[in-house]
């Protein structure tokens, strides 16, 4: 399921003796998800998607146990909303950390994230529902040390969350580490999850897991691929949907800047600098973009920050931290940064490149306009982007409006940031980062054998819908 504004969600779950995904529906239905702790609860709405609070339900009239109902209340979460009322938000944290409670064990629990940084958010947030219950967590994902992982497994925790990938590098090669008594699966963002192909390593992972678990799968859209695993995984499955609109929320303002494609990053200036009291994300296709905006912009002293693909997964938290903390108020990101991730009080969204397709688009544009606050977005559409903007404004069932700027304003930049884009390039070649970026640039100090970082399928060449075949002439192209 994502935190996305206004998207659908559905949730689809077996043999599981709580929640609302649930075969049995012995128990009351969850409440909770780690994507929504931590976030908007002192302002009592318990998500961020703008969802009202439940007028008279508690967490306790869900069934949840004393010490949950006290963590949640230590995060600012005061009641459920309707729809955690109706089980229908993420229901997997509460419900797993209560049977956990019931009947603890190692390898209780397995949640697999599209993200590196999805499962460490996850993790952060089952940590803090489950301290009082004394949970230990791991977080297995790509681009940290094997060994080190090894060793956090090896100390039998009770929660794994971790990317299909790396898991799966672990399941082969690390002595001693099995899940045969796993009781519990989720897969979150299941439609994020199979759309990056990880379907084959997913398949692998189902053999070697018990047949007799609770499964969960929560996703933005019930797609083909989702519906086929939830045939192929669960038994006698229950499928709960909040929503079949997929759209944006009432508080959001949505523009479009029609531009010329040659002065893109012009206009892009333009709009940093006459917005520059907003917290905002600018979104590019491409890694090379997003280092290299980031560049610029920071050489022309605005305090940005990348995120991307492509970075050292130490460096990708960095950033995140950095921009959460409000130490940089503007992250240059790819899609990494577009689902699931709660990133707090962003004010401003601006599309740099169109999205791939139109729920790319509800998904970044879903970053902003969050907990009932309003928000606005801003789309770069050049002469070769208007069938995708409308197309866009058909799927959302709004007409976005023009943002107006001073076309003067925006010429005298073309110098400036013709020159700044320059001195960029010229820093990313000899730094080696960004999408042509040489191999001190992409992963600096990541340990483990090398090469176990292709199986963690949260890159940018597919974040961008681009086939790995095509890599090489792209790469070619750039120099």
């Amino acid at each position: 399921m994502s935190s996305d504004a206004g998207s659908s969600r559905s949730a689809s779950g077996s043999q599981s003796p709580s929640a609302s995904a649930s075969a049995s529906g012995s128990r009351s239905p969850s409440p909770s998800d780690p994507q929504l702790a931590g976030l908007d609860g002192p302002d009592g709405l318990d998500g961020p998607d703008g969802l009202e609070p439940s007028s008279s339900k508690s967490f306790a009239d869900l069934g949840i146990i004393p010490e949950l109902c006290s963590s949640c209340l230590s995060l600012g979460f005061k009641r459920p909303t309707s729809i955690q009322v109706d089980g229908k938000t993420a229901a997997f944290s509460l419900p797993i950390l209560q049977s956990l409670w019931e009947k603890p064990q190692a390898f209780f629990a397995l949640v697999m994230a599209p993200t590196r940084e999805l499962a460490y958010q996850i993790s952060q947030q089952v940590t803090s529902l489950g301290s009082p219950l004394g949970v230990r967590t791991a977080v297995i994902v790509g681009g940290m040390d094997m060994m080190s992982q090894s060793i956090a497994l090896s100390k039998r925790p009770h929660i794994i969350v971790a990317t299909p990938g790396r898991l799966m590098d672990h399941l082969e090669n690390t002595k001693g580490f099995s899940l045969k008594s796993l009781k519990y699966l989720v897969m979150d963002e299941a439609d994020r999850l199979l759309d990056m192909d990880f379907g084959p390593i997913i398949d692998k992972i189902l053999k070697v897991i018990p047949k007799e678990r609770n499964t969960y799968l929560f996703s933005a859209t019930m797609t083909t691929k989702v519906a086929k695993l939830q045939r192929a995984s669960l038994n006698k499955p229950v499928r709960v949907e909040v929503s079949s609109k997929y759209s944006t929320v009432s508080t959001l303002l949505q523009h479009y800047l029609l531009l010329p494609l040659k002065h893109k990053d012009a206009h892009l200036l333009y709009l940093t600098n006459e917005l520059s009291s907003a917290s905002m994300i600018i979104f590019t296709r491409t890694v090379n973009d997003a280092q290299r905006l980031s560049i610029i912009l920071r050489r022309l002293g605005f305090p940005a920050i990348p995120l991307h693909g492509q970075m050292s997964q130490s460096m990708r938290l960095a950033s995140l931290n950095k921009f959460k903390s409000g130490g940089r108020s503007i992250l240059v990101a790819t899609d990494v940064a577009s689902r699931g991730l709660d990133i707090p009080l962003v004010d401003l969204v601006i599309n740099y490149d169109m999205p791939t397709n139109s729920k790319d688009y509800v998904h970044r544009v879903g970053r902003t306009a969050r907990a009932g606050r309003s928000g606005k977005s801003i789309t770069l559409v050049s002469q070769y982007d208007v069938e995708i903007l409308q197309r866009i404004e058909a799927h959302i069932g709004k007409k976005m409006v023009s943002f107006d700027v001073d076309k003067e304003a925006v010429a005298v930049l073309y110098d400036t940031v013709a020159r700044a884009s320059r001195e960029a390039a010229l820093e990313m070649r000899d730094s080696g980062t960004g999408g042509a970026g040489g191999k001190r640039g992409r992963d600096k100090g990541r340990g483990g054998r090398g090469g176990e970082d292709d199986r963690d399928r949260d890159d940018d060449v597919v974040e961008a819908g681009v086939p790995r075949k095509k890599n090489k002439f792209i790469k070619k192209a750039r120099k």
